[in-house]
Protein backbone atom coordinates (compact mmCIF):
# COMPACT_ATOMS: atom_id res chain seq x y z
CA UNK A 1 0.00 0.00 0.00
CA UNK A 2 1.41 3.54 -0.75
CA UNK A 3 2.41 6.03 1.45
CA UNK A 4 1.44 9.15 1.13
CA UNK A 5 4.14 11.48 2.46
CA UNK A 6 5.23 15.01 1.99
CA UNK A 7 8.61 15.19 0.03
CA UNK A 8 10.44 18.17 -1.01
CA UNK A 9 11.64 18.40 -4.74
CA UNK A 10 14.65 20.75 -5.14
CA UNK A 11 16.20 21.95 -8.36
CA UNK A 12 18.14 24.89 -9.58
CA UNK A 13 17.00 27.67 -11.51
CA UNK A 14 18.38 30.62 -13.11
CA UNK A 15 16.71 34.25 -12.44
CA UNK A 16 16.28 37.02 -14.82
CA UNK A 17 18.24 40.56 -13.10
CA UNK A 18 14.26 41.93 -12.31
CA UNK A 19 13.58 38.18 -10.80
CA UNK A 20 16.99 38.33 -8.88
CA UNK A 21 16.41 42.05 -7.73
CA UNK A 22 12.96 40.64 -5.91
CA UNK A 23 13.83 37.64 -4.32
CA UNK A 24 17.07 40.00 -3.36
CA UNK A 25 14.53 42.28 -1.76
CA UNK A 26 12.10 39.51 -0.37
CA UNK A 27 14.84 38.23 1.56
CA UNK A 28 15.79 41.45 3.16
CA UNK A 29 12.66 41.82 4.46
CA UNK A 30 11.76 38.25 5.22
CA UNK A 31 15.20 38.67 7.38
CA UNK A 32 14.12 42.27 8.75
CA UNK A 33 10.39 41.03 9.98
CA UNK A 34 12.11 37.96 11.36
CA UNK A 35 14.59 40.48 14.10
CA UNK A 36 11.84 43.09 14.73
CA UNK A 37 9.59 40.28 15.76
CA UNK A 38 12.15 38.05 17.58
CA UNK A 39 13.06 41.39 19.67
CA UNK A 40 9.71 42.22 20.41
CA UNK A 41 8.86 38.75 21.59
CA UNK A 42 12.11 38.86 23.63
CA UNK A 43 11.32 42.66 25.18
CA UNK A 44 7.69 41.77 25.87
CA UNK A 45 9.26 38.79 28.11
CA UNK A 46 11.81 40.66 29.49
CA UNK A 47 9.89 43.70 30.26
CA UNK A 48 6.63 42.80 31.16
CA UNK A 49 6.95 38.82 31.31
CA UNK A 50 4.50 38.53 28.49
CA UNK A 51 3.92 36.01 26.21
CA UNK A 52 3.78 37.16 22.45
CA UNK A 53 2.27 34.73 19.73
CA UNK A 54 2.02 34.55 16.21
CA UNK A 55 -1.41 36.39 16.22
CA UNK A 56 0.09 39.42 17.78
CA UNK A 57 3.34 39.51 16.11
CA UNK A 58 0.77 39.23 13.02
CA UNK A 59 -0.83 42.42 14.04
CA UNK A 60 2.35 44.13 14.14
CA UNK A 61 3.52 43.54 10.83
CA UNK A 62 0.08 45.41 9.41
CA UNK A 63 0.89 48.23 11.78
CA UNK A 64 4.21 48.38 10.47
CA UNK A 65 3.45 48.52 6.81
CA UNK A 66 1.77 51.81 7.77
CA UNK A 67 4.56 53.42 9.10
CA UNK A 68 6.74 55.62 6.82
CA UNK A 69 9.90 53.69 7.90
CA UNK A 70 8.83 50.52 7.01
CA UNK A 71 6.50 51.24 4.01
CA UNK A 72 9.14 49.21 1.82
CA UNK A 73 7.99 46.27 3.40
CA UNK A 74 4.81 46.51 1.30
CA UNK A 75 7.14 46.13 -1.84
CA UNK A 76 7.20 42.82 -1.52
CA UNK A 77 4.90 39.42 -1.50
CA UNK A 78 2.91 39.41 1.89
CA UNK A 79 3.34 35.60 2.48
CA UNK A 80 6.85 35.22 2.99
CA UNK A 81 6.00 37.88 5.38
CA UNK A 82 3.81 35.95 7.42
CA UNK A 83 5.59 32.16 7.08
CA UNK A 84 8.78 33.94 8.92
CA UNK A 85 6.39 34.73 11.43
CA UNK A 86 4.89 31.35 11.57
CA UNK A 87 8.99 29.99 11.78
CA UNK A 88 9.59 31.98 14.45
CA UNK A 89 6.29 30.54 16.55
CA UNK A 90 7.72 27.19 15.49
CA UNK A 91 11.11 27.91 16.84
CA UNK A 92 9.65 29.16 20.06
CA UNK A 93 7.70 26.09 20.30
CA UNK A 94 10.44 23.91 20.14
CA UNK A 95 12.31 26.13 22.78
CA UNK A 96 10.13 25.97 25.24
CA UNK A 97 9.59 22.16 24.54
CA UNK A 98 13.42 22.65 25.50
CA UNK A 99 14.23 20.78 21.92
CA UNK A 100 16.15 23.51 21.00
CA UNK A 101 18.25 26.77 21.72
CA UNK A 102 16.71 30.35 22.50
CA UNK A 103 15.93 31.63 19.05
CA UNK A 104 18.81 33.81 17.41
CA UNK A 105 18.83 36.92 15.38
CA UNK A 106 19.33 36.43 11.48
CA UNK A 107 22.55 37.84 10.26
CA UNK A 108 22.50 39.84 6.48
CA UNK A 109 25.74 37.75 6.05
CA UNK A 110 25.94 34.53 7.38
CA UNK A 111 22.18 33.64 7.60
CA UNK A 112 20.78 31.28 5.01
CA UNK A 113 19.12 33.74 2.19
CA UNK A 114 15.15 31.87 1.82
CA UNK A 115 11.45 32.94 1.56
CA UNK A 116 8.75 30.30 1.59
CA UNK A 117 5.68 30.68 -0.71
CA UNK A 118 2.22 29.22 0.15
CA UNK A 119 -0.70 28.24 -2.59
CA UNK A 120 -1.73 31.76 -2.70
CA UNK A 121 1.62 33.30 -3.59
CA UNK A 122 2.79 31.22 -6.85
CA UNK A 123 1.20 29.36 -9.75
CA UNK A 124 2.03 26.52 -10.97
CA UNK A 125 0.51 24.82 -14.39
CA UNK A 126 2.02 22.77 -17.42
CA UNK A 127 5.57 22.53 -15.12
CA UNK A 128 5.89 26.32 -15.42
CA UNK A 129 6.33 28.18 -11.69
CA UNK A 130 5.46 31.67 -11.65
CA UNK A 131 5.71 33.66 -8.27
CA UNK A 132 3.81 36.60 -6.80
CA UNK A 133 5.04 40.14 -7.77
CA UNK A 134 6.67 38.26 -10.68
CA UNK A 135 5.87 38.09 -14.41
CA UNK A 136 7.39 35.90 -16.04
CA UNK A 137 7.64 32.11 -14.65
CA UNK A 138 11.19 30.31 -13.06
CA UNK A 139 14.01 29.32 -15.62
CA UNK A 140 13.99 25.79 -13.51
CA UNK A 141 16.58 23.20 -14.44
CA UNK A 142 14.02 20.12 -13.93
CA UNK A 143 16.59 17.42 -13.13
CA UNK A 144 13.59 15.10 -12.43
CA UNK A 145 10.10 14.87 -12.69
CA UNK A 146 7.94 15.76 -10.16
CA UNK A 147 5.45 12.75 -9.28
CA UNK A 148 2.33 12.91 -11.75
CA UNK A 149 -0.03 15.13 -10.74
CA UNK A 150 2.13 16.11 -7.90
CA UNK A 151 0.82 19.77 -6.97
CA UNK A 152 3.40 21.52 -4.67
CA UNK A 153 1.58 22.73 -1.10
CA UNK A 154 4.64 24.94 -0.69
CA UNK A 155 7.69 26.94 -2.18
CA UNK A 156 10.73 27.54 -1.19
CA UNK A 157 13.24 29.51 -3.29
CA UNK A 158 16.54 30.06 -1.84
CA UNK A 159 20.38 30.88 -2.52
CA UNK A 160 23.75 29.87 -0.78
CA UNK A 161 26.94 31.12 0.10
CA UNK A 162 28.36 29.92 -3.62
CA UNK A 163 25.51 32.55 -5.37
CA UNK A 164 23.61 29.09 -6.63
CA UNK A 165 19.78 29.66 -6.68
CA UNK A 166 17.28 26.94 -5.87
CA UNK A 167 13.59 26.03 -5.70
CA UNK A 168 12.28 23.35 -3.20
CA UNK A 169 8.91 22.58 -4.00
CA UNK A 170 6.58 20.32 -1.13
CA UNK A 171 4.26 17.70 -2.70
CA UNK A 172 2.70 14.70 -1.52
CA UNK A 173 4.42 11.72 -2.99
CA UNK A 174 2.35 8.91 -4.14
CA UNK A 175 5.09 6.55 -5.23
CA UNK A 176 6.72 5.72 -1.91
CA UNK A 177 5.86 2.13 -1.18
CA UNK A 178 7.27 0.08 1.38
CA UNK A 179 9.69 -2.72 0.03
CA UNK A 180 9.18 -6.24 0.44
CA UNK A 181 9.62 -7.75 3.35
CA UNK A 182 13.39 -9.17 3.98
CA UNK A 183 14.66 -10.88 6.95
CA UNK A 184 17.99 -9.68 6.35
CA UNK A 185 19.72 -7.80 9.13
CA UNK A 186 23.30 -5.79 9.22
CA UNK A 187 24.88 -4.19 11.46
CA UNK A 188 26.79 -0.94 10.59
CA UNK A 189 30.05 0.64 12.24
CA UNK A 190 31.28 3.94 11.52
CA UNK A 191 34.52 5.23 11.11
CA UNK A 192 37.38 7.24 9.74
CA UNK A 193 40.00 4.75 7.85
CA UNK A 194 36.72 3.02 6.65
CA UNK A 195 33.40 5.23 6.28
CA UNK A 196 31.17 2.11 7.06
CA UNK A 197 32.04 -1.10 8.33
CA UNK A 198 28.94 -3.78 8.21
CA UNK A 199 28.83 -7.06 9.54
CA UNK A 200 29.07 -9.00 6.93
CA UNK A 201 32.78 -8.25 6.78
CA UNK A 202 32.38 -5.49 3.57
CA UNK A 203 33.86 -2.35 4.74
CA UNK A 204 33.06 1.31 2.62
CA UNK A 205 36.38 3.27 2.12
CA UNK A 206 35.89 6.99 3.35
CA UNK A 207 36.19 8.95 0.36
CA UNK A 208 37.75 11.91 2.16
CA UNK A 209 36.08 14.90 0.21
CA UNK A 210 37.41 17.61 2.15
CA UNK A 211 40.76 16.35 1.73
CA UNK A 212 40.93 16.06 -1.94
CA UNK A 213 40.24 19.81 -1.97
CA UNK A 214 42.41 20.99 0.89
CA UNK A 215 44.85 22.51 -1.29
CA UNK A 216 42.54 24.39 -3.54
CA UNK A 217 40.54 25.48 -0.26
CA UNK A 218 44.04 26.85 1.62
CA UNK A 219 44.72 28.98 -2.26
CA UNK A 220 41.34 30.24 -2.32
CA UNK A 221 41.25 31.54 1.52
CA UNK A 222 44.89 32.98 1.38
CA UNK A 223 43.64 34.97 -1.69
CA UNK A 224 40.57 35.99 0.12
CA UNK A 225 42.96 36.98 3.23
CA UNK A 226 44.70 39.12 0.95
CA UNK A 227 41.71 41.14 -0.14
CA UNK A 228 40.65 44.32 2.15
CA UNK A 229 37.89 43.82 4.41
CA UNK A 230 34.52 45.52 3.44
CA UNK A 231 32.08 45.17 0.74
CA UNK A 232 34.42 45.96 -2.72
CA UNK A 233 33.87 43.52 -5.38
CA UNK A 234 37.31 41.71 -5.19
CA UNK A 235 36.38 40.41 -1.92
CA UNK A 236 33.04 39.58 -2.72
CA UNK A 237 34.32 37.58 -5.60
CA UNK A 238 37.11 35.81 -3.41
CA UNK A 239 34.48 35.06 -0.90
CA UNK A 240 31.86 33.45 -3.66
CA UNK A 241 35.62 31.44 -4.95
CA UNK A 242 35.57 29.76 -1.63
CA UNK A 243 32.31 28.96 -1.15
CA UNK A 244 31.68 27.07 -4.47
CA UNK A 245 35.04 25.06 -3.53
CA UNK A 246 32.94 24.16 -0.02
CA UNK A 247 29.75 24.17 -1.89
CA UNK A 248 31.40 21.20 -4.22
CA UNK A 249 32.43 19.01 -1.69
CA UNK A 250 29.49 19.48 -0.21
CA UNK A 251 27.78 17.78 -2.84
CA UNK A 252 29.48 15.74 -3.61
CA UNK A 253 29.24 14.53 -0.04
CA UNK A 254 25.79 14.71 0.03
CA UNK A 255 25.42 12.53 -3.18
CA UNK A 256 27.52 9.70 -1.97
CA UNK A 257 26.05 9.36 1.31
CA UNK A 258 22.61 9.25 -0.68
CA UNK A 259 23.46 6.59 -2.65
CA UNK A 260 24.70 4.68 -0.01
CA UNK A 261 22.12 4.96 2.29
CA UNK A 262 19.56 3.89 -0.42
CA UNK A 263 21.26 0.64 -1.12
CA UNK A 264 21.46 -0.23 2.49
CA UNK A 265 17.75 0.26 2.84
CA UNK A 266 16.99 -1.38 0.28
CA UNK A 267 19.29 -4.39 0.88
CA UNK A 268 17.96 -5.00 4.35
CA UNK A 269 15.01 -5.29 6.92
CA UNK A 270 17.05 -4.34 10.10
CA UNK A 271 19.86 -1.79 10.48
CA UNK A 272 21.94 -1.27 13.55
CA UNK A 273 23.64 1.76 14.24
CA UNK A 274 25.53 2.82 16.99
CA UNK A 275 24.08 6.15 18.95
CA UNK A 276 27.37 8.53 18.87
CA UNK A 277 27.20 11.94 20.28
CA UNK A 278 29.44 13.57 16.95
CA UNK A 279 29.30 17.06 18.74
CA UNK A 280 30.78 15.76 21.45
CA UNK A 281 33.04 13.88 19.69
CA UNK A 282 33.87 17.22 17.74
CA UNK A 283 35.88 18.40 20.25
CA UNK A 284 38.69 16.25 19.77
CA UNK A 285 41.13 18.51 18.01
CA UNK A 286 43.09 15.48 16.00
CA UNK A 287 39.88 14.30 14.69
CA UNK A 288 37.60 16.83 14.28
CA UNK A 289 38.04 18.15 10.71
CA UNK A 290 37.97 13.91 9.82
CA UNK A 291 34.47 13.36 11.94
CA UNK A 292 32.90 16.36 10.01
CA UNK A 293 34.11 15.01 6.70
CA UNK A 294 33.00 11.60 7.42
CA UNK A 295 29.54 13.21 8.37
CA UNK A 296 28.01 10.57 10.32
CA UNK A 297 25.32 12.45 11.63
CA UNK A 298 23.70 13.26 7.99
CA UNK A 299 24.46 9.85 7.43
CA UNK A 300 22.10 8.62 10.43
CA UNK A 301 19.46 11.35 9.19
CA UNK A 302 19.30 10.28 5.94
CA UNK A 303 18.92 6.24 7.17
CA UNK A 304 16.28 6.96 9.42
CA UNK A 305 13.88 8.49 7.23
CA UNK A 306 14.31 6.20 4.48
CA UNK A 307 13.73 3.93 6.58
CA UNK A 308 10.57 5.43 7.56
CA UNK A 309 9.71 5.60 3.86
CA UNK A 310 10.20 2.05 2.73
CA UNK A 311 9.07 0.21 6.33
CA UNK A 312 12.58 -0.72 7.42
CA UNK A 313 13.35 -0.48 10.94
CA UNK A 314 16.36 1.04 12.28
CA UNK A 315 17.58 0.71 15.86
CA UNK A 316 20.35 2.63 17.72
CA UNK A 317 22.41 1.49 19.65
CA UNK A 318 24.01 2.78 23.45
CA UNK A 319 27.01 4.61 22.59
CA UNK A 320 28.64 2.99 25.80
CA UNK A 321 28.29 -0.45 24.43
CA UNK A 322 31.93 -2.02 24.24
CA UNK A 323 31.14 -3.18 20.67
CA UNK A 324 35.33 -2.73 19.87
CA UNK A 325 36.24 -4.86 23.07
CA UNK A 326 33.92 -7.70 23.01
CA UNK A 327 34.70 -10.86 21.52
CA UNK A 328 31.46 -11.51 19.22
CA UNK A 329 32.30 -15.51 19.51
CA UNK A 330 32.78 -16.14 22.82
CA UNK A 331 31.70 -12.56 24.72
CA UNK A 332 34.89 -12.05 26.48
CA UNK A 333 35.26 -8.78 27.26
CA UNK A 334 38.84 -7.10 26.62
CA UNK A 335 41.02 -4.55 28.47
CA UNK A 336 42.02 -1.31 27.34
CA UNK A 337 42.52 -1.29 23.87
CA UNK A 338 44.10 1.63 21.82
CA UNK A 339 42.76 3.01 18.25
CA UNK A 340 45.98 2.09 17.53
CA UNK A 341 45.36 -1.74 18.00
CA UNK A 342 43.75 -2.70 14.28
CA UNK A 343 43.59 -6.50 14.84
CA UNK A 344 43.60 -8.68 18.18
CA UNK A 345 42.82 -12.12 18.96
CA UNK A 346 41.02 -13.46 22.14
CA UNK A 347 41.61 -15.85 24.94
CA UNK A 348 39.55 -18.54 22.73
CA UNK A 349 42.00 -18.24 19.86
CA UNK A 350 39.82 -16.00 17.47
CA UNK A 351 41.17 -13.10 15.60
CA UNK A 352 39.32 -10.29 15.51
CA UNK A 353 38.88 -7.16 12.69
CA UNK A 354 38.36 -4.40 15.12
CA UNK A 355 35.30 -3.27 13.11
CA UNK A 356 34.33 -6.39 11.73
CA UNK A 357 34.10 -7.57 15.35
CA UNK A 358 32.28 -4.45 16.34
CA UNK A 359 29.20 -4.48 13.38
CA UNK A 360 29.04 -7.93 14.58
CA UNK A 361 28.50 -6.98 18.36
CA UNK A 362 26.13 -3.89 17.32
CA UNK A 363 24.13 -6.54 15.37
CA UNK A 364 23.77 -8.81 17.90
CA UNK A 365 22.71 -6.06 20.65
CA UNK A 366 20.45 -4.39 18.50
CA UNK A 367 18.33 -7.01 17.64
CA UNK A 368 18.53 -8.45 21.23
CA UNK A 369 17.13 -5.24 21.64
CA UNK A 370 14.53 -4.86 19.12
CA UNK A 371 13.40 -8.61 20.46
CA UNK A 372 12.95 -7.27 24.60
CA UNK A 373 10.91 -4.09 22.77
CA UNK A 374 13.48 -1.52 23.88
CA UNK A 375 12.16 0.22 20.67
CA UNK A 376 15.06 2.37 18.30
CA UNK A 377 16.32 4.70 20.91
CA UNK A 378 18.99 3.14 23.78
CA UNK A 379 18.07 3.38 27.52
CA UNK A 380 20.10 5.64 28.98
CA UNK A 381 18.05 5.41 32.60
CA UNK A 382 17.63 2.05 33.20
CA UNK A 383 16.59 2.81 36.94
CA UNK A 384 13.96 5.12 35.98
CA UNK A 385 12.54 2.72 33.41
CA UNK A 386 13.32 -0.88 34.70
CA UNK A 387 16.19 -3.58 33.21
CA UNK A 388 17.41 -2.34 30.17
CA UNK A 389 17.21 -4.42 26.91
CA UNK A 390 20.57 -5.95 27.19
CA UNK A 391 20.01 -7.57 30.82
CA UNK A 392 17.02 -8.98 29.83
CA UNK A 393 18.35 -10.86 26.75
CA UNK A 394 21.66 -11.38 29.54
CA UNK A 395 18.64 -13.01 32.11
CA UNK A 396 17.32 -14.88 29.34
CA UNK A 397 20.74 -16.32 27.83
CA UNK A 398 21.72 -17.22 31.26
CA UNK A 399 18.51 -19.90 31.43
CA UNK A 400 19.79 -21.05 28.91
CA UNK A 401 22.86 -21.28 29.02
CA UNK A 402 23.54 -19.11 26.34
CA UNK A 403 27.15 -17.01 26.11
CA UNK A 404 26.30 -13.46 26.68
CA UNK A 405 28.23 -10.02 26.07
CA UNK A 406 28.66 -8.61 29.25
CA UNK A 407 27.53 -5.33 30.06
CA UNK A 408 30.01 -3.25 30.89
CA UNK A 409 30.41 0.82 31.26
CA UNK A 410 33.62 2.23 29.45
CA UNK A 411 34.70 5.56 30.84
CA UNK A 412 34.82 6.98 27.36
CA UNK A 413 34.32 6.77 23.83
CA UNK A 414 37.79 6.85 22.48
CA UNK A 415 38.24 3.32 23.69
CA UNK A 416 35.86 1.26 21.67
CA UNK A 417 36.11 3.33 18.75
Amino acid sequence: MATHVKRAYRYRFYPTDAQAAELSRTFGCVRKVYNMALAARTQAWTLRQERVNYNATSAMLTAWKKTEELAFLNDVSSVPLQQALRHLQAAFTAFFAKRAKYPRFKSRKKSRKSAEYTSSAFRFRDGKLTLAKMDQSLDIVWSRPLPEGAVPSTVTVSQDAAGRWFVSLLVEDPTLQPLPASGSAVGIDAGLDHLLTLSTGEKITNPRHERRDRARIARAQRSLARKARGDGANRAKARRKVARIYARIADRRRDHLHKLTTRLVRENQTLVIEDLTVRNMLGNGKLSRAISDAAWSEFRSMLEYKAAWYGREVIAVDRWFPSSKLCSACGTLQGKMPLSVRTWTCACGTTHDRDVNAAKNLLAAGLAASACGAGVRPQRESSRAGQSAMKQEALRRQSTDLPMPRRNRVPSQKNRT
